[in-house]
């Protein structure tokens, strides 16, 4: 078990504790995320994401993750979230697929990948069935989130 294994671990483990500030622990300073509903966050824009889903999870948040694998620089994992969408509180069960590369035992850059038009089904019921699969619905949870993100933000910064 490399070290890298063990940052994976320590990031899931805080996940599935709804524990955003340990899962901030083990990224560098300069990472990147990407996926497929925020696109691409860099820095403390990562961290505050993390910390505004668990927020918004109220506690009810189930995170389980398998098939977690790490060498020098890389990394993978498979990650299952069920949780309810709070914009319509439909249960979603999204089922993702991460990637990851290290840099001074730290995790750079993290890519999540999962089903957005599955995860649209979910989230927005018929909608979603229908509209879930345009690049014009992609573009509409993009903005959404980064609108939810940047509140988020606001918010913290007001109190």
């Amino acid at each position: 078990m490399n070290e890298n294994y063990k940052t994976l671990i320590k990031f899931y483990t805080a996940f599935a504790n709804a524990d955003a500030a340990s899962m901030c622990e083990c990224y560098h300073g300069d990472i990147q995320f990407r996926d497929p509903a925020f696109g691409l966050l860099k820095g403390n824009d990562v961290c505050e994401m993390w910390k505004m889903l668990v927020e918004k999870s109220n506690g009810k948040l189930k995170i389980e993750f398998n098939e977690v694998k790490a060498t020098e620089y890389i990394g993978s994992a498979q990650c299952i979230a069920t949780y309810n969408f709070s914009k319509t509180n439909r249960k979603v069960v999204n089922v993702i697929n991460a990637q990851f590369q290290f840099k001074d035992g730290l995790i750079i850059k993290h890519t999540d990948d999962f089903d957005i038009w599955k995860w649209s089904k979910q989230a927005f019921g018929i909608k979603g069935y229908l509209f879930g699969w345009t690049g014009f619905f992609h573009k509409k949870i993009n903005e959404q989130a980064l609108f939810s993100l940047k509140k988020h933000k606001e918010n913290k910064h007001a109190n």
